[in-house]
């Protein structure tokens, strides 16, 4: 049998899973196939409203790693948060910065907070030396602007996530260290959620040991 056949079964046994726990079963078979025709069907699984199935597929896509990037961009579900949100975090998770558009804009307008939350989290944390050198300084720019942006938005927890965000942006841009610090000065002397404060804190605690060891 070849692979491709074998990969063709895996699908269809996904399609074809009449139960909740055999879904599960058969995505987490095809997401260990190493096929990259699973793609497709993974990303499709992040919207049947399993999340456990859900999930594998998520760890699937990641391990897929750059192959899932143009896929999970093409395939992006505009009207499934739910769906949306899991590929949301399996870009973040691969770091490519061919999702930079894609997980910006998430970060800054998405109607889901769980989608935006997502985005936050990730964009900062971007593989910076994939893009062309000319582009970094830009792209980083980018981010930032968008980071600070949601740092003063109305729901803590979007605020928390880009806590996270600048965070990861800090240690990958050192050329931008010193206004993510006066962003993080700035909220912790406005900022009334103890979450998000102690979240900034580490943050600083994390720069800081950052550049001990550097």
């Amino acid at each position: 049998m070849t692979n491709s056949v074998y990969t063709q079964e895996l699908i269809q046994a996904v399609e074809q899973a009449n139960s909740a726990e055999r879904l599960v079963e058969a995505v987490r078979a095809l997401a260990a196939c190493h096929s990259e025709e699973a793609i497709s069907t993974l990303i499709a699984v992040l919207g049947y409203n399993n999340p456990g199935a859900a999930i594998v597929a998520v760890e699937g896509l990641i391990r897929f790693g750059a192959a899932a990037v143009v896929p999970l961009v093409e395939q992006l579900d505009d009207y499934n948060y739910g769906a949306r949100a899991y590929s949301i975090r399996a870009l973040a998770a691969i770091a490519d910065p061919r999702a930079l558009d894609v997980l910006v804009t998430a970060a800054a307008s998405d109607f889901a907070p769980s989608v935006r939350r997502a985005a936050a989290k990730g964009v900062g944390n971007l593989h910076w030396h994939l893009l062309e050198s000319e582009r970094v300084t830009e792209a980083q720019a980018k981010v930032l602007q968008t980071l600070l942006q949601i740092s003063d938005d109305a729901d803590w927890a979007i605020r928390y996530a880009a806590v996270v965000g600048l965070q990861a942006l800090a240690i990958g841009a050192t050329e931008m260290v010193g206004a993510i610090q006066n962003r993080f000065e700035q909220m912790l002397a406005s900022e009334a959620d103890k979450a998000v404060r102690s979240r900034v804190l580490l943050a600083q605690q994390r720069l800081q040991e950052s550049k001990v060891s550097g």
